[in-house]
């Protein structure tokens, strides 16, 4: 089930069928192999959750109906710039597939995958130039955002000793940045005024958060089918995310383990020693907390509209406990 399920707006379907036909005409190219690379993961479907806190934004601020052509153009911004991202990472991680379909780097090549990833940020910023010097802005603001947090990942590969405030900050950068960027660019193409638009902004950094943290979990607790990709896959790449950093403080053995690459052959040892202690919980707690202040902010802003703060809550709700 997606999460958008949770949100319950009418609306929604045909405005999330306005971005997907949005997004496929976005990367439309004069040479029909770029279109076609620069389409791939967009046709392998996807939550599209981003462009969906755009649309929700609009709604806060102007009140359920169909959303402003500028709502949905920021959200596929937005969504454009997350796919690129995805693009790089998969290079990054020599990843084999994404989203259950080949990556476009295992299909064609690494040089292919970042020329695409390119294309799509320069697509992504020309679409946010059309909405104004201020979204504009903010975009280019926000793709710096996410290089600058995975050059901090990419500083502690393989690094038993990453402490949890550098985790924090990194995907502060390469995931909270996206999300908070998704709910102001529906705040700034809907006129809300200022101390609504920075609530939306800190609803979505924390949404973001608690976002990235579950993902982690899941990588360690879940199986490929749910995950879309290998299972496992960061402590492979020597990312040690929130749960694997509680449970190297806990194990003895998992330091042993890890700290270097590990094979195929070791990670379900690997994976198993991070379930079996608090890591988990502790994780899902630190999710929990970053949720819990994502309903606050929007509880707290008057301006919004009452049922969309609703169903934005219960999105919340939903993403601390998702299995997908």
């Amino acid at each position: 089930m997606s999460p958008l399920d949770a949100l319950g707006f009418a609306p929604m379907v045909p405005d999330m069928e306005r971005v997907e036909t949005s997004l496929r005409a976005s990367v439309r190219a004069e040479d029909p192999f770029l279109s076609d690379v620069a389409g791939h993961l967009i046709s392998a479907g996807g939550k599209r959750l981003r462009p969906a806190l755009a649309v929700c934004a609009a709604y806060a601020a102007k009140g359920l109906g169909p959303a402003a052509d500028d709502a949905v153009t920021g959200g596929v911004a937005v969504e454009l710039v997350h796919l690129g991202s995805l693009y790089h990472d998969d290079v990054i991680d020599e990843a084999e597939t994404r989203r259950g379909v080949p990556s476009v780097n295992a299909r064609w090549s690494n040089i292919v995958a970042i020329l695409a990833g390119d294309y799509l940020l320069a697509r992504a910023s020309s679409l946010a130039a059309s909405l104004g010097a201020d979204v504009a802005a903010l975009l280019a603001a926000t793709i710096g955002e996410l290089c600058r947090g995975q050059v901090l990942e990419l500083q502690h590969l393989f690094d038993a000793d990453r402490s949890v405030a550098a985790y924090v900050d990194a995907i502060s950068g390469k995931t909270a940045a996206l999300f908070a960027t998704a709910c102001r660019v529906g705040g700034t193409v809907s006129a809300v005024d200022d101390p609504t638009l920075e609530a939306l902004t800190t609803f979505g950094q924390h949404l973001g958060m608690c976002f990235q943290i579950v993902d982690d979990v899941l990588d360690v607790t879940a199986s490929e089918d749910v995950l879309g990709k290998p299972a496992g896959n960061d402590i492979l790449e020597g990312v040690y995310t929130l749960p694997v950093i509680h449970a190297l403080a806990e194990s003895a053995e998992l330091r042993d383990l890890l700290g270097r690459k590990v094979d195929r052959d070791t990670l379900p040892r690997a994976r198993a020693l991070v379930a079996a202690g608090d890591a988990v919980p502790r994780a899902i707690e630190a999710a929990r907390e970053h949720a819990a202040d994502a309903s606050a902010v929007l509880r707290s802003t008057s301006a919004l509209d009452a049922q969309v703060v609703d169903g934005l809550t219960r999105l919340v709700d939903t993403l601390v406990t998702r299995e997908f």
